[in-house]
């Protein structure tokens, strides 16, 4: 499925959202979850045997009801603190009223506790809601293959993916695949705090988003590490697209408060061989990156398997 067929999956959900509002006389946010719920069971018909465009479609999706649960659960929040206050301010004002006032206060009293009950009555339903979304955001984090804050593929995709190229034994083409890490992350956390961090890997990502082909991969690995998969190129391709992303980052620089940051990675590499395992080509890279790091940073080191 590439960006159209995207954006017309998306687009076919809001607009049933939409209807399904629309054919409601009085619809409510119960019925928005009820929907939203029923959408993913449907999504999740879709095989997911492979990471590919549609499987991007369904965890995108599932991100987008993510947000919505959270924005739901950040509004339930504020209406309890709103309601809480309200009740406090109410009894202050039971405590205050001298009853040699000439009003008659038993009946302001009774409705003033009517009101407070069916306060608290909401503030406990909010609260039910609240605990059962806060339910939901962690079982879609679960199931989820998009990393939440850089929105490129996480370590279970990966873990997936390459069990899927071992499995087949034999390719008929070449897969390479390099591990990124950034040079230098915890030194950046400790002079910018880890909002910079967070801001560093976002811009990485997108840079190694902008740079691949469509058929390419990106998978954030671990905290500043990140895997890109290479489909059908030799290893003098594979060398070149590692050595223009490593240029890429090296010469963009991200400005936070003010700050121009200048951001050097290190990069490891290999490629799949007749009878490897996921551990054995992710390992072969990995000692690929220990030597681009051990070498001095900022540089590739590719690692072929012993007899090749």
């Amino acid at each position: 499925m590439q960006k159209d067929g995207l954006k017309s999956l998306v687009t076919q959900m809001y607009q049933e959202l939409i209807d399904n509002i629309n054919s409601n006389e009085h619809p409510d946010k119960e019925q928005i979850v009820e929907f939203l719920e029923n959408a993913i069971v449907s999504i999740s018909t879709i095989d997911d045997s492979k990471i590919d465009s549609i499987e991007h479609a369904k965890t995108a999706f599932t991100n987008a009801y993510k947000e919505i649960v959270e924005h739901s659960l950040s509004s339930y929040h504020d209406t309890n603190c709103r309601f809480e206050e309200l009740t406090l301010m109410q009894q202050k004002t039971i405590d205050e009223y001298d009853e040699d006032f000439h009003i008659n206060f038993p009946a302001i009293k009774s409705k003033f506790e009517e009101i407070q009950a069916h306060m608290d009555d909401e503030v406990k339903k909010a609260n039910q809601i609240i605990t059962k979304l806060t339910k939901k955001v962690q079982q879609l984090e679960e199931c989820s293959n998009l990393d939440s804050l850089t929105k490129v593929y996480n370590r279970r995709a990966l873990t997936s993916y390459i069990s899927q190229i071992c499995a087949k034994e034999e390719l008929h083409h070449d897969f390479h695949i390099l591990i990124l890490d950034i040079d230098d992350f915890k030194n950046i956390n400790d002079s910018y705090g880890h909002i910079a961090g967070d801001k560093i890997l976002i811009f990485i990502a997108n840079i190694l988003r902008k740079t691949l082909r469509d058929g390419d991969k990106v998978f954030r690995y671990g905290g500043e590490e990140f895997v890109i998969t290479l489909n059908r190129i030799d290893d003098q391709t594979c060398s070149d697209v590692a050595t223009r992303i490593l240029k890429l980052i090296n010469s963009n620089k991200l400005i936070y408060k003010g700050i121009p940051l200048t951001v050097t990675t290190s990069i490891g590499g290999t490629k799949y061989y007749t009878g490897d395992t996921p551990d054995t080509i992710i390992h072969r890279a990995d000692t690929a990156l220990y030597k681009s790091k051990r070498n001095g940073k900022n540089q590739i080191t590719m690692e072929v398997k012993d007899g090749n």
